[in-house]
């Protein structure tokens, strides 16, 4: 396939530079680049649990309508 591709002066020509030292094509070193890259993983974002209040039948374990304890419940944990 045929495409164009806006790349800096400076790296077509060291690519082509080291194409031509190990005796290859700009395009097979373009194409083996993509394909080392397209080969490693994603890292996968590693994503902090959401906090959790109240117990496991539904009780919370700060009332929400009292203003005080929330925010004693939240400087608590470090959160204001």
């Amino acid at each position: 396939m045929r495409t164009t591709l806006n790349l800096s002066d400076s790296l077509v020509e060291a690519a082509k530079a080291r194409a031509r030292a190990e005796g290859r094509t700009f395009t097979s070193l373009v194409e083996e680049g993509l394909r080392t890259v397209l080969a490693q993983e994603i890292p996968t974002q590693r994503v902090a649990p959401l906090p959790a209040y109240g117990d496991r039948d539904g009780a919370f374990l700060v009332d929400p309508e009292d203003r005080d304890a929330l925010w004693a419940a939240l400087d608590a944990d470090g959160a204001r």
